[in-house]
């Protein structure tokens, strides 16, 4: 990758390479159907299903010497309406296979807002379903605020089912009260002092990404050759009992207490637990760039969560649940309002990346993504 990439080409190159999961002949053959609350009545609850250590929480802000209300507090504050913040996402597969059962005979799942990543199959499934509603762009005069690299992914062209939440980047972490130092997809395979605590994603993108550029291949290219060494790399470290679990975001409280001592973990996480103990880098061959995306599913109230979407591309507002939550807003302008809020967000890599962590970035080919092959031989090495 160019040395001179900016932030938001970084973003772009995590937006555009998911165009092939809306392709219906790769998608379950489910029904759709069924509405929500798409008329004009803004409830007076907003049901948001998210993942754990993804918004600003007095603690975060703290750290960064914030002395303000937090996003969430703020938004009830301005508009009346509270919030029930459910940290229910702990992985795309586990969440798909949650809600896909109603969604698919076309009911509500209890949620005006759910959160999924562009880096795996799901986010193309609900919106190729239908099991999502369209956004209500009339309430959400802020989407102007949305940075060009992320305006039209192959997804949803037009934005109209979807609006980016964050994005972040894949990495390692490790607990230096049980490791040393841990830099690389090879040494978190191979490492015996490792072995036995060592945690990877169940994702297939985001772990199977960094096996294949430490393989020294193209994760944006993927053949069967190139997919078959990154799964030998990962079934000899399953077989070999390296690898203690396949992980969502539950990686991280393991990692935390120490019973993990090392694991593939998302770039904010690490910092939001507040251990100086954890430690996060980007692997020595690379990371991967990915974007989570606010939907709404049936049965969600349009009117409510695109009020809170307007709400949350506030520059001042998204600036501050970027400096509280430490992952990459895409929202135009944030970086002014950031530093008022702590002048020390603008070397903080998690926000603001510099052009040495912008060259690392890669994306995954969506074609390995949909691959039902691949998916099969994935699911088979963690044993379902």
């Amino acid at each position: 990758m160019n040395q001179r990439m900016t932030r938001d080409q970084l973003l772009r190159r995590g937006a555009v390479g998911l165009g092939a999961l809306t392709v219906p002949g790769l998608l379950a053959a489910c029904g759709g159907g069924g509405s929500g609350n798409a008329s004009g009545k803004v409830n007076d609850v907003l049901n948001f299903a998210n993942w754990e250590l993804y918004i600003d929480t007095k603690k975060t802000l703290a750290a960064a010497g914030v002395d303000k209300p937090t996003t969430l507090e703020q938004f009830t504050k301005k508009t009346g309406i509270k919030v029930n913040y459910y940290e229910e996402v702990n992985s795309n597969p586990e969440y798909f296979a949650k809600v896909q059962g109603r969604l698919s005979r076309g009911q509500g799942i209890g949620r005006d807002i759910l959160v999924s990543t562009d880096n795996d199959r799901f986010l193309g499934e609900y919106i190729a379903n239908k099991w999502v509603q369209k956004l209500d762009k009339s309430l959400i005069p802020n989407i102007k605020y949305l940075i060009s690299a992320q305006q039209h992914p192959p997804f949803d062209p037009n934005r109209d089912y979807s609006l980016p939440w964050a994005s972040g980047m894949d990495g390692i972490a490790w607990n230096e009260d049980v490791s040393d130092p841990v830099t690389s997809v090879k040494q978190l395979f191979e490492d015996p002092k490792l072995k036995g605590k060592v945690g990877i994603w169940n994702s297939m993108g985001d772990t199977l990404g960094l096996v294949i550029l430490e393989n020294g291949d193209d994760p944006a290219k993927v053949t069967d050759a190139v997919f078959d060494r990154a799964m030998a790399r990962v079934e000899k470290a399953v077989s070999s009992g390296q690898i203690r679990k396949f992980y969502g975001n539950d990686y991280a409280q393991p990692l935390d207490q120490g019973d993990l001592a090392a694991t593939m973990a998302w770039s904010g996480d690490i910092l939001n637990l507040g251990n100086p103990k954890l430690h996060w880098v980007v692997a020595e061959q690379g990371g991967i760039i990915w974007t989570d995306n606010m939907l709404i599913p049936l049965g969600g109230s349009v009117p409510t969560a695109s009020t809170y979407m307007n709400f949350m591309y506030d520059p001042a507002i998204s600036a501050q649940w970027s400096v509280g939550s430490n992952y990459i807003s895409s929202v135009e302008g944030v970086k002014p309002d950031a530093l008022k809020l702590d002048p020390k967000a603008a070397s903080n890599q998690l926000l603001f990346p510099d052009a040495k962590t912008l060259s690392q970035m890669h994306q995954n080919d969506p074609k390995m993504l949909t691959n039902p092959d691949y998916n099969k031989r994935w699911l088979a090495v963690q044993g379902q």
